[in-house]
Order: structure tokens, then sequence, then C-alpha cells
């Protein structure tokens, strides 16, 4: 069959970014081609399976770069597979991001369990309660005003002011039991050479060549778009405790990912 009609996912990808605005290209190219390292450079785009599709959500959770825009920019190459007809369904549809579990939801527990967290990561959810207490009672003016329409048949503004109320208290209720069982982890006072919570590493991807660079932190710390990730993560575990030079391994559908720890710096 003609590889035009029947592409690998690299030939695919690159002929979706070819035909990109150039504006959009540079901000595409480089996590389309990270979908397709996973999967395989040279895996037919058909054999891909709706269930792998979904599960690389999971997986992006816990990455380095913004969640839900990478999740859009790898729906938009899937759903220019189905228009070009390489896939027999729209796969796109089948990447969903992960929704988030109320702390409302969550199990409540007599005994606290306690998370290793960097001064700077307690610092700056402290500072985040400190805010957010301070616009309750905005929240609750905002409630009011939009109460008093007396036509509740369809008041659109009291049902978003309650909505941002109840986001606002269970993030507060978050925050302060993430504080109760934080420990916070002191400066080094010894000069160490392996990757441990708080470092920031510098990987070298051995079949690309591109750099990356992560800051290992908890997990209640993880902030994608600052390059923050979760030590449990797992770039997070492959690194942690590693020496810089050290070559490490992650394991993907389309085989071993492998690292070099380039630098450390804390």
């Amino acid at each position: 069959m003609d590889s035009s009609q029947n592409p690998s996912l690299g030939e695919a990808a690159s002929l979706f970014l070819a035909n990109l605005p150039a504006e959009e290209k540079g901000t595409s190219q480089q996590e389309i081609y990270k979908f397709v390292r996973w999967y395989g450079w040279e895996r037919p785009l058909a054999g891909l399976a709706a269930p792998e599709v979904a599960s690389y959500a999971e997986r992006l959770s816990l990455s380095d770069t913004d969640y839900i825009k990478k999740l859009e920019l790898v729906r938009a190459f899937l759903a220019y597979a189905k228009k070009k007809g390489w896939s027999k369904g729209n796969l796109a549809t089948h990447l969903k991001a992960k929704k988030k579990v109320s702390v409302r939801s969550s199990p409540r527990v007599g005994a606290l369990s306690f998370i290793v967290m960097t001064q700077q990561g307690y610092a700056e959810l402290k500072a985040e309660l400190a805010d957010l207490k301070s616009k309750r009672s905005q929240a609750i003016d905002e409630m009011r005003r939009a109460a008093a329409d007396k036509d509740f048949r369809e008041n659109a503004p009291l049902e978003a002011a309650k909505e941002q109320r109840q986001h606002l208290e269970g993030r507060i209720i978050e925050l302060e039991e993430a504080l109760k069982s934080a420990i916070v982890t002191e400066k080094k006072q010894k000069v160490t050479t392996k990757v441990s919570i708080g470092d920031s590493v510098i990987l070298h991807d051995m079949a690309s060549g591109e750099e990356l660079r992560y800051t290992l932190v908890s997990p209640r710390e993880v902030d994608p778009t600052r390059g923050k990730v979760s030590s449990v993560s797992p770039i997070g575990k492959a690194i942690i405790g590693h020496s810089q030079g050290e070559i490490v391994e992650i394991t993907a559908p389309a085989g071993k990912l492998r690292y070099q720890i380039k630098q450390i710096e804390r």
C-alpha cells in the first residue's frame, strides 16, 4: 500500500507539521514528536489503538510541560490523521484530560499522611492560601448580589458564583491539609552528587539530542508550566538517586527512552 495512505507515525507527523502555519509549527513540533517517539517513529499510524492513545493522557499529567496544551496539540494531530483517512476512527476523542479528584471526595483518615516538600514550595502554598482567604469575602458578596435577582429560573450568574465559591473553599481546604502534613526539606549542608528532591536537572535525550530541564519536587508542588515534576513520576523515579553523567531509562510503548543526566543544579 502507498505509504501516503498508510504512513508511519513519523511520516504522518511530518506531513501534519508541514501543513501548519509557520507561527504554529514551532510550538507544535516538539510535542508531536514526543508523542511519536513514545509509540515508535516507524510504527504504522493505522495500528495505533484507542486504549493506547487514552493512556497517553496519564503520562502527560506527570510531565514537565503544560498538560492541557499538550493534549490539544496531539488531539489536533490525531484529528488531522482521521481527516486524511490514515486512521479508521477519530483517535483524538480518546485523548481525554484526567479529572482532578475533589478534596471533598478524598478519604479522611485519623493520622496525617506526611509529604516531603521544598522550602520554596511550602512558602508558595502559604502565600496562595493567604490570597484565597482574602478573596473569600468577595466571593460571598458576589453570591449575594447574584441571589438578589428574584428570577431563579435562569440565574446563570448565581450558579457561576456558587461554583466559584465551591472551588475556592475546596482549594483552601486542600492547601490547609497540605501545609499541615508537610515536612520541609532543609538546605543541604553537605555536597552530594546524587539527584534529590529540590534539584534542577538537565537531561540529554540520547536519541534526539534534545535537552530537557526538570525540577524535582513533591507531588503537591507539581507545576508543569514551570518545569516542576513529581519525584514519583516516571521521570522522577528514573533520575532520583542517580549522579551526573549517568544514563537512565524510562519504559515507553516504543521501547526504552534513554537520557543522560547532563547537569544537576541546586
